[in-house]
Parts: structure tokens; sequence; C-alpha cells
């Protein structure tokens, strides 16, 4: 049996252009995410409604010396590339409601995660709260 059958048989989509359309139709993970410095084990927490493409941006920016964070952007130009990992935290499910908007239980689970590790000052890169 093929991969085509085999999909098929699970109900699935068959075609190239199904999968494409199935792939294109799925919403991308949103959550919270970390970039973790291992030299000094300082991190930076953030969240996105896409993070593989926040994740893909901030290390774009990193390698091309354009992050709006001056402090992590120097200790990538410091320690470089491979002393950074670039991990997904926690992954929000997306909503069951129609036009929901995941906006703000978002900015929640970032709160609880920014709590929890606190990445400020030695700890980090983030802006502590006022």
């Amino acid at each position: 049996m093929s991969s085509t059958d085999d999909r098929a048989a699970r109900g699935g989509p068959t075609s190239r252009a199904e999968l494409k359309r199935a792939y294109k139709e799925k919403p991308p993970p949103m959550g919270v995410f970390i970039i973790r410095n291992r030299a000094n084990g300082k991190v930076l927490v953030g969240s996105a409604l896409n993070m593989p493409g926040a994740l893909n941006r901030a290390r774009f920016e990193l390698d091309r010396g354009m992050s709006r964070n001056l402090e992590l952007q120097e200790d990538w130009r410091r320690h470089g590339p491979d002393s950074f990992t670039f991990e997904q935290l926690d992954v929000l499910k997306p909503p069951e409601e129609p036009g929901a908007d995941p906006k703000e239980e978002l900015r929640v689970l970032e709160s609880l995660w920014l709590e929890r590790l606190r990445p400020y000052g030695e700890a980090g890169y983030n802006t502590p709260p006022e």
C-alpha cells in the first residue's frame, strides 16, 4: 500500500495539492518561547502567535546585528550563535471558538513564565516590570 493509499484509508488528504492546502490551513504553534545563552545562563522570554516565525525572526535579526535587544545582541556577538538555544516553553492550543482572539490568553501565559523565571538583570534580557 502506498503512502497516498494509507492517507486515503485514514481519511486524510491524498494529493499534493490537498496536503499543501491542509498545511496552509493549519495555524502555526503559538505560545511562549525562550532564547537561552548557555555561556552565561541569561535568557529572554517572549510570546508569539507564530512561535516558529518569531524564533526565525529573532535568529535572523541577531545574525544581521539588528536585534532591538542590545544586551542580547552584544552577547550574541561576544559568545557566538552556537552558545544560544531557541526553545518553545509552552504551546497554547488554538481557540475552539471561530473568531476568538488568543492574544489575552497568550499575554497571561507569558506573564506566568516571566514570574516563574524572572529573566531580569543578571538572570536575563527581559525588561523588569514597573
